[in-house]
């Protein structure tokens, strides 16, 4: 029997779009409304989860079964379908959703495609301020609305006390180790800002900011921005230098030079 031919890139980045267009339509009308907010963190805390989360990701899983079957689908709300299949959708629908039920607007929706173990396309989509950013094998590109795309490139910066750094929130970082390398590097940094989820990833890809660091990740909340990060010329990692792919204690650098020396002063910090 004759294995069918892969998909082209360019016939996965188009479906990347129009999962980004499908799960915009459904989130837009939820944002600054008045919404049941379910928690199902538990006792590991607040996490919260609303309608728009879980509709917008059934618009994808929905539009996913016309265009790719036999692709499997890792996502937050609903978990995963087709784990053995060579390619893999990761979706997160509303990465930030603390910062959507606040109405502010630095949430998105993460959508990353793995060949096997390895990202190859990323998107991560503002729907209410029109920002859309996506990376595929050859570059990473931001547009606003129907404007023209312009391409990505993050900034030099190899030395921590010029750089900019961000993270979701200090209490997210474990009492011990964790803290004590958060405090290590803001202390260092010219300029810390905490909030932004993957917003401030896109915008390190941007060349807006040097550094993100974070704990805890899981796979749907990093895989979109892992090809956005790289095909801008920046480094996304484990804090002990392993792949990020399938979440953990990440950190992402503009500069690579930076991210080596980062991941020194990680290392040094033991339990």
């Amino acid at each position: 029997m004759t294995k069918s031919k892969p998909p082209s890139t360019a016939a996965l980045l188009a479906c990347a779009h129009d999962l980004a267009d499908a799960s915009g339509a459904v989130i837009r009308p939820y944002f600054r409304r008045r919404l049941g907010v379910e928690d199902k963190g538990g006792a590991a805390g607040f996490d919260p989860v609303t309608v728009a989360d879980r509709a917008a990701e059934r618009a994808i899983v929905r539009h996913l079964a016309t265009v790719f079957p036999c692709h499997g689908v890792i996502g937050e709300e609903f978990g995963t379908t087709q784990p053995d299949a060579r390619f893999r959708w990761v979706i997160d629908p509303i990465d930030g959703t603390r910062a959507f039920i606040s109405g502010l607007p630095t949430w998105g929706t993460l959508i990353g495609l793995i060949d096997g173990d390895t990202p190859i396309i990323g998107v991560m989509d503002q729907p209410v301020t029109g920002e859309r950013f996506w990376a595929k094998p050859s570059g990473a590109y931001m547009r606003t609305g129907t404007a023209k795309p312009r391409r990505l490139s993050t900034r030099p910066c190899p030395k921590l006390d010029d750089a900019v750094l961000s993270s979701t929130h200090p209490d997210l970082f474990a009492k011990g180790r964790q803290q004590a390398i958060l405090h290590t590097l803001k202390s260092r940094a010219r300029l810390t800002r905490y909030g932004a989820d993957c917003y401030a990833f896109s915008m390190l890809a941007a060349g807006f900011i040097d550094v993100v660091i974070e704990p805890g990740l899981k796979p749907y909340d990093i895989v979109a921005l892992i090809p956005i990060i790289e095909q801008a010329g920046g480094c996304v990692t484990t804090w002990d230098g392993g792949p990020a792919t399938h979440g953990g204690d990440v950190i992402a650098c503009g500069d690579k030079a930076l991210h080596a020396t980062l991941l020194k002063m990680i290392s040094s910090l033991k339990a």
